[in-house]
């Protein structure tokens, strides 16, 4: 008796494409539920400067990007401040256009927004005469994680592409804590994270 063929590759991938979005939704909700609950007191002193542990993985003078939060992102203007401030060029995403791959460009003097101009979907970024930048370690935004260190990002596949092409440089994801989850679907793009801060805990590195 033969038994099922296994599912192809095509098939798993379309699982997983479809099993993210579904997961996307629950966790956007959750996220902005945990933000909507916090005190803006407290709120205001979380993510003030990186957990010393986190600082081992980013070399002296080295390039570091950073992204420009939502309302209900991990916030990352202090960050700014202390890169700068420590002597760390800072970088943020850069877009040509909706269909152009993502580049970076330097934030030269964070967190101030009056340099940065809007990107073709609204969030600010650096103008386009800014110097470009190859970031050694990337702060990275996600929608949920693993304390393992998979990531589940917004669904463009843009920091996938770059850290596919720049394996050497250093992605650190910031989140809440509510975005943590036990598993999440996988491709075979995916790339992990190195660690993961949030306002309690820092995991890894991995």
């Amino acid at each position: 008796m033969v038994g099922p063929s296994p599912p192809s590759s095509d098939e798993i991938d379309t699982a997983a494409v479809a099993a993210k979005q579904a997961l996307r939704k629950d966790l956007r909700a959750r996220r902005r539920a945990h933000v909507e609950a916090l005190d803006p007191r407290t709120r205001a002193l979380l993510f003030r400067r990186p957990p010393a542990p986190l600082l081992n993985l980013i070399p002296a003078g080295a390039t570091v990007a950073l992204y420009n939060a939502s309302p209900w992102e991990a916030p990352t203007a202090s960050y700014a401040g202390f890169f700068h401030e420590a002597g760390h060029p800072v970088a943020l995403p850069w877009f040509a256009g909706r269909d152009a791959p993502m580049q970076f460009r330097l934030w030269q003097v964070p967190p101030l927004e009056e340099v940065l101009e809007p990107d073709p979907w609204g969030v600010l970024q650096p103008a386009a005469d800014a110097p470009e930048a190859t970031p050694a370690v990337l702060f990275v935004p996600l929608v949920g994680f693993t304390a393992q260190g998979q990531r589940l990002g917004q669904g463009g596949g843009h920091y996938d592409r770059w850290l596919e092409a720049h394996p050497d440089a250093v992605p650190i994801g910031m989140a809440w804590d509510a975005q943590c989850v036990d598993a999440l679907p996988g491709e075979a793009h995916d790339q992990p994270l190195r660690a993961v801060v949030t306002p309690t805990r820092l995991y890894g590195p991995f």
